[in-house]
């Protein structure tokens, strides 16, 4: 419940500045990408869809994407997202808490465009 509740204020967040902040605009303005925030049970999930400037999301985790973060489980992908930090991102992996399917590129571009709002 917290990690969906966590990603949907995400969604909303990436669709507001999606309006109102100049560099984010810019940044996603071209762009035509489905990045999925999952877990390994498919239970939870949110998917954020970056189209020539807008950003739509959907909830659930059975969504077509062109790269997904995989968590092992919810309460480490809240505890990680929440923290904010890379390195507690690069502990969860090292630790095989979090994995990246399709592009790991996607991965880094979404992550730089939730830092530009952040």
């Amino acid at each position: 419940m917290k990690l969906s509740f966590l990603l949907f204020v995400l969604y909303l967040k990436l669709s507001r500045a999606a309006k109102t902040h100049t560099a984010f605009r810019n940044y996603i303005g071209t762009v035509q990408l489905r990045v999925l925030i999952k877990t390994a049970d498919g239970k939870w999930g949110r998917v954020f869809i970056f189209d020539k400037g807008k950003v739509v999301s959907k909830n659930g985790a059975k969504h077509p994407f062109d790269a997904a973060l995989v968590w092992s489980d919810p309460n480490t992908a809240f505890k990680v997202m929440i923290s904010g930090s890379d390195e507690a991102t690069f502990i969860a992996a090292a630790n095989g808490k979090v994995k990246v399917e399709g592009m790991a590129y996607y991965i880094q571009w979404f992550n730089d465009a939730v830092k530009l709002i952040m």
